[in-house]
């Protein structure tokens, strides 16, 4: 199981996964911020409607607790394939707030017999930026929904809320990368293109399967298995039909499968369930309104 460890003031899981010392690895947590309900606390979302001076502090708490390299290269996700090469900073889309989704999960295929309507408008647009806010905040932002990098230096981050982030990492250091692997990230190829942009033998490269909304909480509808079932008729194995007549997803078997069929052989991770766990994991599917969680992975000097 992936301990918890204290980094300075905030708490991380850290991946157990077989990998040098200078891959460096972290996945953050809901305590330990200045957020207030229901971002408490350590929302590092600045799309959700949080106050942009508590993103602003939070994400500075992350990067000094993790003794990060230079601020995280947060992504404007949009449940797409695209892969934001790190090391070639000629390669940025400037945020366009018109394009804005509501992230993690957000879906009409998507449903839980609590809540009837899981798409939350009001979280749909970026919250202005304040003037003299960290330079996280303002920074342009690649559109993108996984980040690859070959040098030190560069940090490639994911933000979740059930949807299911996946850290990638050459065995011997040369290369790591993120990917956000939401239902339809994942069923579109999302997690291949992260393969191919590491450019590294498949068999030379390991997985971590981050937090996610596990198989009993994350209930669908017939498109969302008729997409995975399409491209691998095998996936049919991960969704179980409910009383309702509708399917329970597994995003974890789904994420194997797909990365045992590209080649990789070690994948770890898996364990945890954001719609579960309320003390330690934000949720969109739970709560509607709520904080970001971020995956981290970067490269330490040689």
């Amino acid at each position: 199981m992936t301990p918890a460890l204290a980094a300075g003031s905030i708490e991380v899981l850290t991946p157990s996964w077989p990998v040098p010392p200078r891959v460096r690895a972290a996945m953050t947590l809901r305590a330990g911020g200045v957020s207030s309900p229901p971002y408490d606390t350590l929302n590092l979302g600045i799309h959700v409607g949080d106050d942009p001076a508590a993103v602003a502090a939070n994400r500075l708490r992350v990067r000094e607790s993790l003794r990060l390299p230079s601020d995280p290269a947060w992504l404007e996700q949009v449940h797409g394939t695209d892969v934001a090469n790190l090391d070639d900073p000629s390669r940025v889309n400037l945020d366009d707030p018109s394009s804005a989704t509501v992230d993690d999960l957000s879906s009409a295929n998507v449903h839980h017999p609590s809540r009837a309507n899981l798409h939350d408008p009001s979280s749909a647009s970026p919250t202005p930026h304040a003037s003299g806010t960290h330079s996280a905040l303002v920074a342009p932002m690649r559109r993108a929904d996984a980040a690859v990098t070959h040098c030190a230096g560069p940090v490639c981050a994911i933000q979740v809320a059930d949807c299911m982030p996946v850290l990638f990492a050459a065995r011997d250091g040369s290369a790591v990368a993120a990917a956000h692997a939401g239902w339809r990230g994942l069923a579109g190829g999302v997690l291949e293109r992260t393969i191919a942009a590491l450019a590294c033998a498949p068999n030379d490269l390991v997985a971590w399967l981050g937090p996610a909304i596990s198989q009993p909480n994350f209930e669908v509808g017939d498109e969302v298995r008729e997409a995975f079932i399409a491209h691998h008729p095998a996936a049919a194995t991960a969704f179980v039909r409910n009383a309702r007549d509708r399917w329970q997803c597994d995003l974890y078997a789904l994420a194997r499968q797909r990365l045992t069929a590209a080649g990789i052989r070690h994948i770890s991770g898996g364990e945890y369930c954001t719609y579960a766990d309320q003390n330690r994991f934000f949720s969109y599917r739970r709560d509607g309104r709520c904080g970001r969680m971020a995956a981290l992975v970067w490269l330490a000097p040689s």
